[in-house]
């Protein structure tokens, strides 16, 4: 059964990610050492690019021939843009997570009032107590 292929898996030698790129080995190398794409190595020595790190290479070239931005510039944006898509993928998942709390919390608060209504059921049949504020369903903590 073959793995599936997606954006992140190695799969370029550097000889066919040079010939895609329309860059030298030796320029692909010296990105690798600035740190502007970071191939992965198959074994000890060969590097495998994605599919990720050839749109990367795309637009570290788009950025510097037709933007006029230097490496350095080339690097700092893209660190930034890593950033933003970690900052993002973040986001949604404190958002996931929110919107789970509050299902729970209603939930909570469902349960909370069938509970109420069950001990004013249960001091009614007895002639008991009324039933202290904080336990009614229609009293609720006020919002921050």
């Amino acid at each position: 059964m073959s793995t599936p292929i997606d954006d992140d898996t190695p799969v370029y030698v550097i000889s066919v990610a040079a010939q895609l790129s329309g860059l030298h080995p030796q320029t692909l190398r010296a990105y690798e050492r600035m740190g502007l794409v970071t191939p992965v190595r198959a074994g000890s020595r060969n590097r495998r690019y994605s599919m990720r790190d050839m749109r990367t290479l795309q637009e570290i070239q788009r950025l510097s021939r037709d933007e006029g931005v230097n490496l350095a510039g080339v690097r700092h944006i893209l660190n930034l843009r890593r950033e933003t898509e970690a900052l993002r993928a973040e986001v949604r998942r404190l958002r996931e997570l929110a919107d789970q709390l509050g299902n729970e919390l209603e939930s909570a608060r469902g349960v909370a009032a069938r509970l109420a209504r069950e001990l004013r059921r249960r001091g009614r049949a007895r002639g008991g107590a009324p039933v202290p504020a904080s336990a009614r369903a229609d009293v609720r903590p006020p919002s921050p």
